[in-house]
């Protein structure tokens, strides 16, 4: 009978596993692989844990459970901005030279009732809110398109010279038409945005290469130096509507009534359509304009329909409460910090927060100087300045 084999012999005997290798059932991605958010790509110094649970490094040594998704977090924030721009409603309705108490205010909204208080709530207040509610989120949604149509990061709606359109409509209605009221303005105001933006346009579109964002950005540049060149010698000539013009030309939520607000509403909501159907060609703009297309996007008509919405939101809010500054050019970069670069979170994120510095910009321009107010064009860019320059700081501001 044949003795059995000898046993395989033993493998050498290992040393102690270095101090940064990874953990049975986990894997480090390839340095300078970053997170692509759609191929799967894990960012780089990331882990796979057991079940292949994606931990970064920092909660891979703590033990720490799985980062909260994208999704979950912007939802977070959205629901954060509503909650912040119902206080600010509520404190507009609220606060001011003749302070009322939020239970009161809240009652008179949804009861009426007789009373100074309630009568001063529908008659002012609700309609300087509502007014502060829709301009706010107009000048910011248009902000954040026209940062998205130019890749220009300090792009805002007076880059196209539709602010100074508006405000030579207003001055023009002023000194040849003899109109006198805010809800006369509009329409003029409108008519001048809508004439500077498409002026614009037609410039930049000539030439090899079509309305490309240097192309858009210097024709708006160009307008916007004549326009304020006219504006100016309209009102060095005429010594009456400098009087009435700058009152309108500061921008202001006060003397706003319910009038203006009927007049701008459908504006507004035509503006949100055009600028909510070109959310995903933002997007592929932001790529360049050869991947764009090669992502199969018209890219002439998201700058056409875009633009188009952008001058339609512009000339309405300043129509409504004049060239209000700093809310186009601060809250989109404001967004972005919160929620990201896409345009399907950003624009929502910008109609709430505009409204907000609004409304709070006029609040404290009521409650600076009583019973007299500083408009609300000054107070918005002391408020909205310091936000910038903390995002520049932190590097948040994305290009």
């Amino acid at each position: 009978m044949s003795a059995a084999p000898p046993p395989p012999p033993s493998p050498p005997p290992r040393g102690p596993a270095p101090a940064d290798a990874p953990a049975a059932g986990e894997r480090d991605t390839a340095p300078g692989s970053g997170d692509t958010g759609t191929g799967g790509a894990l960012r780089a110094g990331s882990v796979l844990g057991p079940g292949g649970v994606r931990r970064t490094d920092g909660a891979a040594a703590r033990g720490g459970g799985p980062r909260r998704s994208p999704v979950a977090r912007r939802l977070a924030w959205v629901c954060a901005a509503l909650a912040a721009l119902a206080l600010a409603a509520l404190l507009s309705l609220a606060l001011g030279s003749r302070p009322i108490a939020p239970g009161t205010a809240w009652d008179a909204l949804l009861h009426g009732g007789p009373g100074n208080d309630a009568e001063v709530i529908r008659t002012l207040r609700v309609p300087r809110t509502l007014i502060g509610l829709m301009v706010g989120a107009a000048l910011a949604l248009a902000g954040a398109v026209m940062q998205g149509l130019t890749r220009n990061p300090i792009a805002e709606p007076g880059l196209l010279g539709i602010g100074q359109g508006a405000a030579l409509g207003v001055v023009l209605a002023i000194a040849f038409a003899g109109v006198h009221t805010l809800s006369g303005y509009v329409w003029f105001a409108f008519a001048g945005a809508g004439t500077a933006s498409v002026a614009v346009y037609a410039i930049a579109a000539r030439g090899r290469g079509g309305a490309t964002p240097v192309k858009l950005a210097l024709a708006g540049a160009a307008l916007n130096a004549l326009l304020a060149s006219v504006v100016a010698a309209v009102l060095t000539t005429r010594s009456a509507t400098l009087d009435e013009y700058r009152f309108w030309q500061v921008g202001s939520l006060s003397g706003r009534y319910m009038d203006v607000a009927e007049q701008v509403w459908p504006f507004l909501l035509a503006g949100l359509a055009l600028v909510a159907y070109v959310a995903r060609g933002l997007d592929a703009l932001a790529l360049g304009d050869d991947l764009a297309k090669g992502l199969g996007q018209n890219i002439a008509a998201v700058r056409i329909v875009g633009g188009l919405g952008a001058t339609v939101l512009t000339g309405a809010g300043v129509a409504a409460a004049g060239p209000l500054a700093f809310v186009g050019l601060a809250v989109p970069h404001l967004a972005r910090a919160l929620v990201g670069s896409d345009h399907r979170w950003l624009l929502p994120m910008s109609a709430l927060l505009g409204p907000v510095l609004l409304l709070v910009s006029d609040i404290v321009g009521r409650l600076v100087f009583p019973p007299g107010e500083v408009p609300a064009g000054v107070t918005t860019a002391l408020i909205g300045v310091p936000f910038l320059i903390a995002l520049v700081r932190r590097k948040a501001v994305a290009a």
